[in-house]
């Protein structure tokens, strides 16, 4: 049950001002459903620009509003650093890998 409520989007390439508008339509759809813990996977991600951070943090703040959690994982170096520079690595809550973050849930139960 747990399970259904949790949606991954999937990111590739570059997370900057000509794909926002696609990663925003990603995460509209994933919210259509009950959704209580979007998960952003960042696996193929090889750079977050402004724009990019910018729409990070407006979904974590729409999900924020509606009580649900964003969650980041599988970041590579450049955007950790980009993350830390911001001190957007004490906001979001970022896991190593899709699977560290799968591991966390069930330890919860």
């Amino acid at each position: 049950m747990m399970i259904q409520q949790v949606k991954v989007v999937k990111l590739s390439g570059n997370l900057n001002t000509n794909s926002t508008q696609e990663f925003r339509e990603k995460v509209d759809e994933a919210l259509k459903s009950e959704t209580k813990i979007l998960v952003i996977d960042c696996e193929n991600v090889s750079f977050i620009d402004s724009s990019g951070l910018g729409a990070l943090v407006l979904v974590f703040k729409m999900l924020k509003e509606v009580h649900s959690r964003m969650v980041i994982c599988s970041i590579n170096e450049q955007v950790r650093i980009l993350f830390e520079l911001t001190g957007m690595d004490k906001v979001f809550e970022i896991f190593p890998s899709q699977a560290a973050f799968n591991q966390s849930l069930l330890q919860k139960k």
